[in-house]
């Protein structure tokens, strides 16, 4: 983890400052850009903002980079007897370590909108374990796939562009039909969106049937990440 962190920042001059400069500069142009369209009406816009695009950023930048993990390290694996998972999982760390910076950046934020802090913040760390088990899991399937197939960088990141659209980053889902709203809730990086939403700006609770679903999706990509390396764990060194 250590040499990923300084690989990452070498030669450059804010060094982990980009690790929460470069989520504030993409919120600032997604405020700039949406403002005038979404956000009239939606109470505490740029908080609103805030909670979709802190998210959002850590799942592409561990899905992005945990991809390239096995790739990445393959000089290290294919001479030493190492478990492969331990790649990805450092990935994960060091965007999880991000983060975590960038989420105090997120709360003195929500103290410049007038956000009442609540005992239900602590919540958050529900969504947030979801969020890492999804990660991981995602992380765990891209970067297999990506030994076999080297095209999954670029069609993963047509992928998450769609998805960001698709994720109800910068809009609410309120003026939709019920049996679209319903639709949404298949996709995981909305349901722990809408959970930062709900309790740092409405400061309520969901139902159990949202946690549990919540859960069930994050517990699906990791299940099936798992299976994939325990399947093709020996095939790895012939394809690096």
């Amino acid at each position: 983890m250590k040499r990923d962190f300084k690989k990452k920042y070498k030669r450059t001059v804010l060094g982990m400052g980009w690790s929460v400069l470069s989520p504030l500069l993409s919120l600032l142009v997604m405020r700039l850009v949406f403002t005038r369209f979404f956000g009239r009406t939606t109470p505490h816009y740029t908080t609103f903002l805030f909670c979709g695009n802190l998210v959002f950023s850590f799942f592409n930048e561990s899905t992005s980079q945990g991809m390239g993990a096995l790739v990445g390290n393959a000089q290290i694996f294919t001479k030493v007897n190492v478990p492969k998972y331990l790649f990805l999982f450092s990935k994960i760390v060091q965007c999880l370590l991000n983060f975590c910076l960038t989420l105090c950046v997120f709360f003195v934020f929500c103290a410049l909108d007038h956000i009442t802090f609540t005992w239900r913040f602590i919540l958050l760390l529900y969504p947030i374990a979801c969020l890492v088990l999804l990660n991981l899991g995602l992380g765990l399937i891209l970067s297999a796939l990506n030994v076999f197939f080297r095209d999954m960088q670029y069609l993963w990141s047509v992928f998450t562009q769609l998805l960001m659209y698709a994720s109800a980053i910068f809009y609410s889902v309120d003026g939709y039909s019920p049996q679209v709203q319903r639709m949404f809730l298949a996709n995981p990086m909305y349901l722990i969106i809408k959970y930062f939403r709900v309790i740092v700006i409405d400061g309520t609770l969901l139902s159990w049937p949202y946690h549990l679903l919540m859960a069930a999706e994050a517990l699906l990509a990791f299940a099936l990440g798992c299976l994939m390396y325990k399947k093709y764990n020996h095939q790895f060194l012939y394809y690096v």
